[in-house]
């Protein structure tokens, strides 16, 4: 430990942590544009200088030491920081009303803190067009002040690197690698950047007007589901904690923005789990084509297949929960209901920027020869349909999901949380094993949110290797290690392995909301004290379930029995399952 005084407040602190991290324990803001508790400092704004000893320094990047003595705010320091806000002002828009971000920018913030008026500013706003080339976000180099915190997770922390510096001094702006489109580099549309960038630069691509023009048609019959981690996240932006549950209230807002029926992923997740278990079950048994990897998560698959395409044959086949949905509403929901399947339009409301293109490869064609899913919208995108159409969401009622897609189990709940996909696979994989029931439903070792996480399952005398991986910056060593002992003949570490693109999990997707409360101080989005919360709103769902097994869902043994015949057969592999393919790194 280290004791020093920051403004002539004693603290103490742990050796390392530096000085921007010290005063905020004492609830002294520092401004920073470029720092945020995911990634490392890289002191590229200028913005959180202090004075140490009379030196001026970044407070980011500069470790508390013993005895140090710090100033974070004279009339010099304020007069610095002024300056180079200005300088960051003139090089953006003043079209705050316009932007998506306006009530959320840390720079429209600061402008505001600081007291600083906009239109004094001498304008040098760059004149490149938006890039939306990759149907899930969208750059807008006008709005981009170069704080680097995309660059930083995209190559350091999700080691995809379709993001990167090009030129140097005041001509340096962020691009697609080697200057290429984003949709042309190696971007995987995790959305990380999206929920990192400070101001509008990245956004999300809005499909909220497409969403407002099938509900517009009456002709249409729309169809809406939401994802597991979406129901633990909506709350924030409308006042509520951070993880409160708050599905019953996200299906009655639904019902009023006008869709005509309300199902739930959930469904979707607990069929994936029949399908996924199932397959795995035969792998397992027949060594064939292993470890297995869940597919759920769409920017994970896109990573594996530009650059473990080798490793292509080891994914799980299942499509992702929602677009199981998609595929049961259009041919089973459609013919129990006695509708015209043309008609049916499906929307998914997902924690996820990817899902946006998932719903556009190739392989998403259900047996009735239209897309599972017809649009996506994120968590944030949803509140702002519900904002837009002047609906009080705290006062709402709670309802329930229409039947027979509505219904879930605690199993299901948990997919929106890193590990939740492996514990569901393998309350239902040890059933189809033994005949038995898990004594107990949860594994420890795949709990929580470090990087990597591992455990050997023990069914019936049976050792099963699992891993868990968020982030995919950290699923390298776990491919390193598999490769190798593939190309060695050696025993495999891993059976089954899950990967979630985001740290965290689904609770922590490219969409999800980024609003702050004074608790977890500046800056804007996600750290992980609210990744733990709004986990602890999935599990606590799961442990209070009346059913906690998707193999024990009765609608789901309802489709099987008159619809889909048996697990992994030919009817439900046709509709439930999918293929991939090796994509380039560059277009």
């Amino acid at each position: 430990m280290v004791k020093l005084k920051i403004d002539n407040i004693d603290v103490e602190v742990e050796a390392g942590t530096s000085i921007l991290d010290a005063a905020r324990q004492v609830q002294i803001n520092i401004p920073s544009l470029c720092k945020h508790p995911d990634i490392d400092p890289s002191a590229g704004c200028g913005l959180c200088i202090v004075k140490v000893g009379g030196r001026i320094m970044r407070a980011c990047s500069t470790p508390a030491a013993e005895g140090m003595e710090v100033v974070t705010s004279d009339a010099e320091l304020k007069e610095i920081r002024k300056t180079v806000l200005q300088l960051i002002l003139s090089n953006h828009p003043n079209d705050c009303l316009n932007c998506s971000r306006s009530g959320q920018c840390e720079l429209q913030e600061m402008t505001v803190e600081m007291g600083i008026d906009r239109n004094d500013i001498v304008k040098l706003v760059s004149q490149e067009p938006k890039d939306d080339s990759t149907h899930a976000i969208v750059f807008d180099p006008a709005k981009c002040i170069v704080c680097g915190r995309c660059v930083n997770i995209c190559q350091n922390v999700q080691n995809v690197w379709a993001l990167s510096y090009l030129r140097r001094g005041f001509a340096t702006k962020i691009t697609g690698a080697n200057d290429t489109k984003v949709g042309d580099s190696p971007c995987i549309k995790c959305g990380q950047c999206a929920a990192h960038c400070p101001t509008g630069a990245i956004t999300d691509y809005d499909n909220t007007s497409k969403v407002a023009a099938l509900l517009s048609d009456k002709e249409n019959i729309t169809v809406v589901q939401i994802a597991p981690a979406v129901r633990v996240a909506l709350g924030e932006e409308f006042g509520f904690d951070f993880g409160t549950n708050l599905t019953g209230k996200i299906y009655a807002a639904l019902r009023r923005l006008g869709f005509t029926k309300v199902f739930d992923t959930n469904f979707g997740a607990d069929l994936t789990i029949i399908e996924e278990a199932s397959e795995f079950v035969k792998r397992f048994t027949t060594n064939d084509n292993l470890p297995m990897f869940t597919s759920c998560c769409p920017a994970w698959v896109d990573y594996l297949e530009k650059n473990y395409a080798d490793n292509i044959p080891n994914l799980s086949s299942c499509k992702s929960p929602h677009q199981m949905v998609g595929a049961m509403v259009k041919t089973y929901w459609a013919e129990k209901a006695g509708v015209d399947a043309s008609k049916v339009k499906v929307v998914s409301v997902m924690p996820c920027t990817a899902k946006k293109w998932e719903i556009e490869r190739d392989e998403t064609m259900s047996s009735s020869g239209y897309k599972d899913v017809d649009e996506v919208i994120t968590t944030r995108e949803l509140a702002k349909m519900i904002k837009s159409a002047g609906i009080n969401f705290k006062q709402l009622k709670e309802e329930e999901a229409d039947n027979p897609l509505g219904e879930y189990s605690g199993a299901a709940t948990i997919f929106g949380v890193t590990g939740g996909v492996m514990t569901a696979a393998l309350r239902t994989a040890y059933f189809y094993i033994t005949g038995e029931e898990l004594g107990t439903l949860n594994f420890k070792e795949i709990e929580g949110l470090s990087a990597v996480k591992v455990a050997e399952v023990d069914i019936k005398g049976t050792k099963v290797r699992i891993a868990v991986v968020n982030g995919v910056g950290n699923v390298a060593p776990v491919m390193d290690a598999i490769n190798k002992a593939k190309a060695e003949g050696s025993e495999l570490p891993y059976h089954f392995i899950e990967v979630m693109a985001c740290p965290g999990g689904c609770i922590a997707g490219g969409g999800q909301p980024r609003v702050m409360g004074a608790t977890f101080d500046k800056p804007w989005g996600i750290n992980n004290d609210i990744r733990k919360l709004r986990s602890k709103g999935l599990n606590t769902e799961d442990v209070e379930a009346k059913n906690r097994l998707s193999h024990k869902n009765e609608s789901i043994k309802q489709l099987y029995n008159e619809f889909l015949g048996e697990a992994g057969g030919e009817k439900s592999h046709h509709l439930l399952h999918t293929k991939y393919c090796k994509r380039k790194l560059y277009k």
